[in-house]
């Protein structure tokens, strides 16, 4: 045991990490009781072990700390005893912990430990008997996971574009094992085919031939931009379905959120300001509702309507999604002559997406279920806080009430004065603010 001057500790940059929360707890039972369980670093001072306690001992102001002081005959050995710590306390999320596993098996293989199935307990190395590391399935093992779930833990960090993983670091799937595997799995074709590019490529370079083996880079790269395209959407999905149970949730569990306001009495024509939002009771396919739109619009949800008048969203916003109680979109699609995408089943609702830009499907299965779930999951994976979205039917205010709850900008109404009436109410009443009318037309 040693007392080792704080600033002379080095860490690595593949250290995880640091959590508040723990150096929080950390720093109180430090300066209750010191602390209890040294630091472990190697004959370099390169930590191996206890980046949160260090923190915690740097935030109080701790010059020295003391450590045990491990001796390896390598950087990859002294790698491999910091990721078996990691592993060993079992905080980790699943990416992370992913990643470890991964990274564990590397190094096993590069310095020639890699056991297999199979093998002798001891191992024959140049000339010597030794025994090797556990296998990383059987590190798995003893702390509860499955082969299945270490497989599978395997795929996620091998599979998922590097730009893509740090998308997803922090965020709510980062801790979803099926919402990571789905991420892993898009885009398998083009990850394949990208390999299979890159032994071509080093295959020409062998043989001299310099413009296959560039014509096989350019194909890689190619093949590996397509990849981070659908895995990015396929994390967009993931988060979009989340964040559209959670919104579900909050909606059920604030039934009345503040005090319900009076309700106004709305007349066609009539023209309100929601805060941000705009609603408009009249016939929204005419130019009165059309000329108050924004020129920007990210997303426009409709539902369909027997006497849909509505093509021109399709030039108002990037997107348009047509939500139909049941059948096939694509009957609609040729009748009213919109750019057709492609179609997606939520729940029990076909979604008709349309632009006149090229949109990529979401190649995974999404759970969802509900109008408002199916809402939410559309405004979360086509538009970004502060966009402009358009409802030409009010519906009971799903679209207006879920655009306030998540930061965008809605412009909304119906011909049906009851259905504005009972939206704008629904808005007071969720945000315990009243909207002003700002015109009337006769």
């Amino acid at each position: 045991m040693s007392t080792v001057p704080i600033d002379q500790i080095k860490i690595g940059r593949n250290r995880r990490p640091v959590k508040g929360d723990k150096v929080d707890e950390l720093k109180e039972s430090i300066q209750a009781n010191g602390l209890l369980n040294p630091i472990t670093v190697d004959q370099k001072l390169n930590l191996i072990a206890g980046l949160h306690r260090l923190t915690a001992c740097k935030l109080l102001g701790l010059e020295a700390v003391e450590c045990n002081i491990v001796a390896y005959a390598s950087a990859e050995q002294a790698r491999l005893a910091e990721i078996d710590e990691n592993l060993i306390r079992n905080e980790l999320e699943p990416l992370e912990r992913s990643e470890l596993w991964l990274e564990r098996d590397q190094i096993l293989e590069r310095m020639g430990l890699r056991a297999k199935v199979g093998d002798n307990q001891h191992t024959f190395k140049g000339g010597e008997t030794i025994s090797p590391p556990k296998r990383t399935l059987e590190l798995a093992r003893e702390v509860g996971y499955s082969e299945r779930t270490f497989q599978h833990g395997k795929q996620i960090a091998k599979s998922i574009h590097p730009e893509v993983k740090q998308l997803i670091k922090g965020t709510p799937i980062a801790d979803s094992p099926t919402a990571l595997l789905s991420v892993a799995r898009a885009g398998t074709k083009e990850r394949t085919l990208a390999t299979a590019a890159q032994q071509a490529r080093e295959l020409a370079e062998a043989r001299g031939d310099r413009a296959e083996a560039q014509r096989q880079e350019q194909l890689v790269e190619e093949l590996e931009a397509k990849q981070k395209e659908l895995q990015t959407l396929a994390y967009k999905s993931a988060m979009a379905q989340k964040e559209a149970k959670l919104a579900v949730k909050k909606t059920q569990a604030i039934a009345s959120p503040s005090p319900a306001q009076a309700s106004p009495t709305i007349q066609t024509g009539d023209e309100w300001i929601l805060g941000r939002h705009l609603v408009y009771c009249g016939d929204t396919s005419q130019p009165e509702f059309r000329n108050l739109l924004p020129s920007d619009a990210a997303l426009a949800i409709a539902t369909l309507s027997p006497t849909w008048e509505h093509n021109y969203l399709v030039d108002e916003a990037r997107v348009v999604a047509v939500i139909r109680a049941e059948g096939h979109i694509y009957d609609f699609y040729k009748q009213n002559q919109m750019p057709f995408q492609y179609e997606l089943l939520l729940g029990n609702l076909y979604v008709g997406i349309f632009s006149h830009q090229l949109i990529v499907k979401p190649q995974n299965p999404i759970n969802i279920e509900g109008v408002e779930g199916i809402i939410n999951y559309l405004l979360n994976l086509y538009t970004n806080p502060n966009n402009f979205v358009i409802a030409p039917f009010v519906g009971h205010g799903e679209i207006l009430i879920a655009c306030e709850r998540l930061g965008r900008i809605c412009f909304t109404g119906d011909s049906n004065s009851e259905l504005v009436n009972r939206g704008l109410g629904r808005w007071q009443k969720w945000t315990g603010k009243q909207g002003q009318k700002i015109g009337l037309v006769s």
